[in-house]
């Protein structure tokens, strides 16, 4: 916000633009979305759809909050394994940002990690959800 506040009191009262803070703002905003998926994920605030399991008798829902569990983090990972191969080929074609010239591969780094928290956080909310509904 405060980037953002910069730039916006830099173009109207200095009448002059810093180039490089909209960039910066995106791609923080960029990091801080997907580290903050891996916290909804440790919260269980992703969306789910739980209305089949609630309608189930107690011995019926174990397997599928297992199978469920199981889902999400096979997703998780797979979309971990799928950006580390772009990260890997965005490193190996040397690009750099247009304002800032960063590595590319920084900006594109944010999905793999935040896939790799996440793929955390499931594991840990499938095992706390087993032990609840263990009782």
């Amino acid at each position: 916000i405060g980037i953002v506040f910069i730039q916006v009191f830099a173009r109207f009262v200095l009448k002059g633009s810093l180039p490089w803070s909209e960039e910066l703002a995106r791609y923080i905003m960029i990091w801080a979305v997907l580290i903050g998926a891996s916290i909804a994920a440790r919260e269980g605030a992703h969306i789910g759809i739980s209305a089949l399991i609630d309608k189930l008798p107690q011995s019926m829902k174990k397997p599928f909050i297992v199978i469920g569990g199981l889902i999400t983090v096979a997703f998780s990972v797979f979309l971990c394994y799928l950006a580390i191969i772009v990260v890997m080929f965005i490193s190996s074609t040397g690009q750099k940002s247009p304002a800032m010239f960063l590595p590319m591969y920084f900006a594109y780094a944010a999905i793999p990690v935040g896939a790799a928290l996440m793929t955390i956080r499931f594991a840990q909310l499938a095992i706390n959800k087993l032990k609840v509904e263990g009782r």
